[in-house]
C-alpha cells in the first residue's frame, strides 16, 4: 500500500501513521561531534560544501567559541536542521507548490518542480535551506544501508533536511537519531502523549527557536542543567 503526497508516492508504514513527526534533542547529551551532519550528508547524498543538518555554538560568539572570560569558560553545542514546522512559511512562500507539508507534519520538497526561485529561503527565518549549486554525486556511497531512493538533486534547487523521509516511511528512525553516538537525538510522534519525544518534553523543560514567530516547529531542544550550563537557545 501507498499514499500520494503531491504527486510522489509513498509507502504506508508504522511512522508514516504518525500525526506529527518530530524531534527532540538533550542538550545535555550533545557533544558537538558533527556526527549527525556527516550521517546527514551520506544518507542524502548531500553535495560538497552543502549542510542540511549543522552544529553550532551556543555561547560564543563564532563557531566552536567559548562563552565566558578565562579561565571561567563554558562551550555547549546546538545542532540544527529544518524544524518542520507546523505553520510552514516556506509552504506559503512556494510559488510552485514544490514544498509541501505531508500529513505526517515532515515539511518535504517535490524537486521536479522546484524552479530555484529561493523564495522558500527568505521566507525561512531558521537558515535551514541550501541551494544546490551543483550536482551531486549520483549514487550515496556503497558503505551506507539506504532505503528507499536518495534522489540525487539537480542543479538550481533548494534542498533541505526531509527527516530522512525515505526511512522514516519504512518504519525507520532518520539516520542523524541513529548515528549519534551519546542519544542525544530523539524521534518520533508528537501527538501521541506516549511516545518518547512527548514524555521529553512533559519530563523536561524545553525550548524552541523563534517562538514569537509562530511556525511552531517540531524540532525542540531540551534545555541543558549542570553547573557549566549556558542556558537559553541561540
Amino acid at each position: 500500500m501507498s499514499t500520494s503526497y503531491a504527486g510522489i508516492d509513498v509507502p504506508d508504514s508504522a511512522l508514516q501513521k504518525a500525526t506529527r513527526l518530530g524531534m527532540v534533542v538533550d542538550q545535555n547529551k550533545c557533544i558537538g561531534c558533527w556526527t549527525c551532519a556527516v550521517a546527514c550528508k551520506q544518507q542524502q547524498n548531500v553535495g560538497i560544501g552543502l549542510y542540511w543538518l549543522r552544529v553550532l555554538t551556543v555561547g560564543g560568539d563564532a563557531m566552536d567559541v567559548p562563552a565566558g572570560t578565562f579561565p571561567a569558560l563554558t562551550m555547549s553545542y546546538q545542532s540544527t536542521n529544518c524544524f518542520h514546522c507546523d505553520n510552514p512559511p516556506c509552504v506559503k512562500a512556494c510559488p510552485t507548490q514544490a514544498t509541501y507539508k505531508m500529513p505526517n507534519g515532515i515539511v518535504n520538497v517535490n524537486y521536479d518542480r522546484c524552479i530555484g526561485c529561493r523564495y522558500c529561503m527568505v521566507a525561512c527565518p531558521y537558515d535551514n535551506r541550501v541551494f544546490n549549486w551543483r550536482t551531486p554525486v549520483q549514487d550515496p556511497p556503497a558503505d551506507v544501508a539506504v532505503v528507499g531512493e536518495t534522489p540525487a538533486r539537480p542543479k538550481g534547487v533548494v534542498e533541505k533536511c526531509t527527516f530522512c523521509v525515505q526511512r522514516t516511511t519504512d518504519g525507520l528512525l532518520p539516520r542523524c537519531v541513529v548515528a549519534c553516538p551519546t542519544g542525544a537525538r530523539v524521534f518520533g510522534d508528537l501527538d501521541d502523549p506516549n511516545s518518547e519525544v512527548s514524555i521529553l518534553l512533559r519530563n523536561r523543560p524545553s525550548y524552541v527557536v523563534f517562538p514569537e514567530r509562530g511556525t511552531q516547529p517540531s524540532l525542540h531542544y531540551l534545555i541543558r542543567t549542570g553547573p557549566d550550563a549556558v542556558g537559553g537557545e541561540l
